[in-house]
């Protein structure tokens, strides 16, 4: 009898809804895609945090592509942004002649000194650090309204990345979580806390509830010494915060 009955079952299509598993197909029919730019990637490894996040972002129905070092270039922040829905872009900065730079990845040498010349003239790419890095200028002028309109989020995980979050939502960007403050890539806090924030995204919070249910734990925290100061997640966002990536 139960060898009878298999071709019958197999014979009506029957929703993974009725056996209480999620739907997996309708997930990967979505399309979403999600991409982690690790620039620095050979100097401060994510290690088990990326795993984390792809696997919350996996979870949450996107295609994860991770990019790091020099295979984060120039060209990529150029002509591929907009093909993902949500971007998160792990960097830092430093400072050359009295301005910021953003690393990107990519090795500074006299293929990409040539190709960029335009940029390196006007001062908007820098080499000084070996690899190529991007100041300000570079997002206001390459980066024209609407250009990144088919972006829901970008995550910039890097120090005082507020300075470039604006220029990202003025081109389309919907919402931009970025850091308001100094961070280190060392030591793993700031990837938990990525970790965390992405996490509730996945879930289905929108970018306000998420940024706050992430710093918040930590500001209403109160120090045993009344001489300490209690540390606060350096995080907030620019444009929708309504926006949900699920």
């Amino acid at each position: 009898m139960v060898l009878l009955s298999i071709p019958v079952i197999g014979v009506a299509p029957v929703s993974a809804l009725t056996f209480g598993l999620p739907p997996v197909l309708a997930q990967s029919q979505s399309q979403h895609k999600a991409v982690i730019l690790s620039s620095l990637e050979a100097l401060a490894h994510m290690g088990f945090y990326g795993k984390l996040i792809s696997d919350d972002l996996k979870h949450a129905g996107y295609q994860v592509t991770f990019v790091n070092d020099s295979a984060v270039t120039i060209d990529f922040l150029l002509t591929q942004l907009n093909n993902y829905d949500v971007i998160i872009w792990r960097s830092n900065t430093y400072t050359f002649a009295h301005t910021t730079y953003w690393y990107v990845g990519e090795v500074v040498n006299g293929a990409t000194q040539q190709k960029y010349a335009s940029d390196f003239s006007q001062g908007w790419i820098n080499g000084n650090a070996g690899t190529l890095g991007v100041d300000l200028d570079f997002f206001t002028n390459h980066f024209s309204p609407g250009s990144l309109s088919n972006i829901k989020l970008i995550l910039l995980i890097s120090s005082n990345s507020n300075a470039i979050g604006q220029a990202l939502v003025s081109a389309g960007a919907r919402a931009v979580v970025a850091c308001n403050g100094d961070i280190s890539l060392q030591f793993g806090l700031i990837d938990d806390l990525t970790g965390q924030l992405v996490s509730y995204l996945a879930n289905g919070n929108d970018v306000l509830d998420s940024v706050y249910s992430t710093v918040s734990p930590y500001s209403n925290m109160i120090p045993r010494d009344p001489l300490d100061t209690v540390y606060t997640p350096p995080f907030w966002f620019l444009g929708d915060g309504t926006v949900t990536i699920t």
